[in-house]
């Protein structure tokens, strides 16, 4: 049940001083699809990049009034194997406390698992989605991903998902078992 068109009018924009981190961008709203990406890319208070223009498309025709992109690490760049070998402490603690503190804020939401398969790309993204989901366990928020899981078992991301697809029900649990029976 598409809503009306989501303009580009964002006003949730948070990040460190110079940028290189991005903690949170979106819409405030009542009922936000809430992503949960790999890692920010190019996106910005003033222009979307293709991943959020999807967010903002699957929002839309799914029937959200907003959404609010939120990532497994905040640290900025367009090519994930371009992410630190190593999380820094700091920065991960200070981006699960402000998810927890969105959950809590917008309770209408649902979740949507948004980091495709390059969540393998470090091992630290595995136990950043584990504390994320441990943290949020009460939230009551609905998990959600696009389509079909992919061939190797992850949610897809939406650059490279048709709005076609849809938005399926997402077992947060079985994919966090999947995931320490690969470990």
């Amino acid at each position: 049940m598409p809503t009306k068109k989501l303009e580009y009018k964002i006003d949730i924009y948070q990040t460190n001083a110079d940028n290189s981190v991005r903690f949170a961008l979106g819409i405030d709203c009542k009922r936000p699809l809430i992503g949960i990406g790999l890692n920010p890319s190019t996106a910005d208070d003033k222009k979307p990049d293709q991943t959020i223009s999807r967010m903002m498309g699957f929002a839309q025709r799914c029937g959200f009034d907003g959404f609010i992109m939120l990532n497994l690490y905040p640290k900025r760049t367009p090519f994930p194997n371009k992410l630190p070998k190593r999380s820094n402490a700091e920065m991960a603690d200070e981006n699960r406390r402000l998810i927890k503190d969105f959950l809590k804020n917008y309770p209408n939401g649902s979740l949507l698992a948004a980091w495709g398969s390059n969540i393998e790309v470090r091992p630290y993204l595995k136990t950043e989605l584990k504390r994320i989901v441990s943290d949020t366990q009460d939230s009551n928020h609905q998990w959600l991903q696009i389509g079909d899981l992919t061939k190797s078992g992850h949610p897809r991301h939406p650059s490279r998902a048709a709005y076609s697809m849809g938005l399926n029900e997402f077992d947060i649990e079985a994919y966090l078992e999947m995931l320490d029976v690969r470990c």
